[in-house]
């Protein structure tokens, strides 16, 4: 199946409130989710194998229950839009895109979030000051999982 298929996959996904999507090629078949274990793109065929799996229960309810368990300071949350790897600067060794006590304006870039080898910059919603950053460089987030609070 065609790499850029599968892109448009998760562009479709990320823009629209569906779930998950299956695709069936002949013998390969790819399944995207955004919602519940983290998604699994898996490609079977004749010349490949599985892709590897879900991360562990353990681990992914570990990542969902952190960010509650700390009370988060007063102010509009940034959320994660899909499951990927958090990325505070645009390269290693270089300086984060934002700094706890910062002010931003909108659409300012505050993260990338690596799905798929797809880097995607996540931007302000609006003017403020960022109050926090909940994810440390290089962890993985979920679907809906703050990420930054700015007030």
């Amino acid at each position: 199946m065609d790499i850029r298929k599968i892109k448009k996959l998760i562009e479709v996904l990320v823009e629209s409130d569906v779930a998950e999507i299956e695709i069936h090629e002949g013998e390969e078949s790819v399944r995207v989710s955004r919602f519940g274990a983290p998604p699994v793109a898996a490609l079977a065929g004749p010349a490949q194998g599985l892709v590897p799996g879900p991360v562990p229960a353990a681990r992914a309810d570990a990542a969902r229950a952190a960010p509650d368990e700390v009370a988060l300071p007063p102010g509009r949350v940034v959320t994660s839009p899909m499951v990927g790897t958090f990325y505070r600067s645009p390269s290693p060794g270089s300086k984060p895109f934002v700094e706890l006590g910062q002010r931003v304006a909108e659409h300012d870039v505050l993260c990338i979030i690596e799905a798929m080898k797809i880097l995607n910059q996540i931007e302000a919603d609006g003017a403020g000051v960022v109050k926090a950053v909940l994810v440390e460089n290089g962890q993985p987030v979920e679907f809906g999982q703050p990420l930054f609070v700015i007030d």
